[in-house]
């Protein structure tokens, strides 16, 4: 894809409950304190957790969305939620594709999510390759099938007898339409800088720059956490510290916010290291199917576990980014690269996440990025142009956004992505 498409089509819908209960079809939920939980049951089913063998019967309970129609040619949808899950109890989370008003796929299964690891083992769902669409790890993709909309399904089990009930907070998903893949990089990066600052964001008449004077020279303080110190230590979940970019940088997010887990939440590493509480995010992210830290989806879910509001969008470029710094509030943002790309980040990654904490004066990216030797090593300054490229060819833009809700986000584009 280009470096930069100022005009490329994106669009984020979200559900929050109770308020939004009565715009879907529930069978089975009833409205709670704090969102929506099973009810008098829709029915029972025997589950097998594929990670351990253990069956157990579930009583459940669904909600699914109205058709979220977008009125353009979908490539890819990325779900993300938020909620609770007490012991014996789990979510999952389908999206199938719509178009011309009817669905235009079968249901696909991303994720079967629990806040803890004790009732199933939170995992994405393999082998799920059709004729018509894909789905995989923490992403719905459209093959054959056309869709101009989505919509989702997420179902609230709880063990047969228990009075326990899980919670479904909010649900949405990030739509986005295909790009034309450039291959002269010298060209999409020289693209990037000038669209960042030229091009206006689709739907408004403002220079996509118009934030970079609330951004510029603003450089949040969010504490800096490596990953890498946890190297060499537990190793349970995706191999260890050198795998835990994503846990690390949603650390240091809720940490900023005052938000993380007190220290009782995460007693139970032992020994416990450089910082125990990298090592509680990692093991409540993980996913057993992936077998990494780093599922999307599942990272905003314990963020969101932690009371803030969480979700994982896809934005166009960075003058979009600027938008939420000036408004106070970091992201998260997913990146591919090769050594020597981007300056001042000097690895290789197939996907790295790193904290975006301000832009300096001229604009440049001020990372705390965790793949670094020490905590005093995590902050850095890359240039904009080849970053930003690597954040768009990488991911597609994608971003998680964290933040309480007592902190406004910034005015959307008039094609809404957050």
């Amino acid at each position: 894809m280009p470096a930069v498409d100022p005009g490329r089509d994106i669009a984020y819908r979200r559900f929050r409950f109770p308020a939004d209960l009565e715009l879907g079809t529930a069978d089975g939920v009833t409205v709670g304190a704090d969102g929506l939980v099973i009810g008098a049951p829709a029915g029972r089913v025997e589950h097998t957790d594929p990670h351990s063998g253990g069956t157990a019967e579930y009583e459940l309970a669904t909600w699914t969305s109205p058709a979220v129609e977008l009125g353009f040619p979908v490539d890819e949808v990325v779900p993300s939620w938020t909620g609770d899950t007490p012991a014996g109890c789990w979510l999952r989370v389908e999206l199938r594709g719509r178009d011309e008003g009817k669905p235009s796929t079968e249901w696909f299964d991303l994720g079967h999510w629990a806040a803890d690891d004790g009732t199933i083992h939170r995992s994405s769902v393999p082998g799920q390759t059709r004729d018509e669409a894909w789905a995989k790890v923490d992403t719905l993709g459209l093959l054959r099938a056309a869709a101009t909309g989505w919509q989702v399904r997420v179902t609230l089990y709880r063990r047969a007898g228990l009075a326990a009930t899980p919670v479904l907070c909010t649900v949405g998903a990030v739509a986005s339409g295909a790009v034309e893949k450039r291959t002269d990089a010298r060209a999409a990066a020289t693209d990037a800088r000038a669209a960042a600052t030229d091009a206006p964001p689709v739907g408004t008449d403002a220079p996509v720059g118009a934030a970079a004077g609330d951004a510029a020279a603003r450089v949040l303080d969010v504490p800096r956490y490596s990953q890498r110190l946890h190297a060499g230590g537990e190793t349970r979940w995706g191999g260890g510290g050198d795998s835990w970019c994503s846990p690390t940088c949603v650390s240091m997010v809720l940490d900023f916010w005052g938000a993380g887990p007190a220290p009782d939440r995460y007693a139970w590493v032992n020994p416990p290291g450089h910082r125990p509480v990298v090592v509680h995010a990692a093991r409540h992210c993980y996913d057993h199917a992936y077998a990494g830290a780093g599922n999307w989806p599942f990272n905003t879910a314990y963020a969101g576990w932690h009371g803030v509001d969480a979700f994982v969008t896809r934005l166009r470029h960075l003058a979009e980014a600027e938008r939420f710094v000036a408004a106070g509030i970091p992201l998260i943002l997913s990146a591919a690269f090769r050594r020597g790309q981007v300056p001042g980040l000097d690895y290789d990654t197939k996907g790295h996440l790193m904290v975006l904490v301000g832009f300096t004066a001229g604009g440049d990216p001020v990372l705390n990025d965790p793949y670094a030797p020490d905590d005093e090593a995590v902050r850095r300054t890359v240039p904009r142009g080849p970053f930003e490229a690597a954040w768009q060819d990488g991911s597609g833009g994608v971003a998680y956004v964290v933040r309480p809700e007592s902190v406004p986000l910034p005015p959307p584009p008039a094609q809404a992505n957050w």
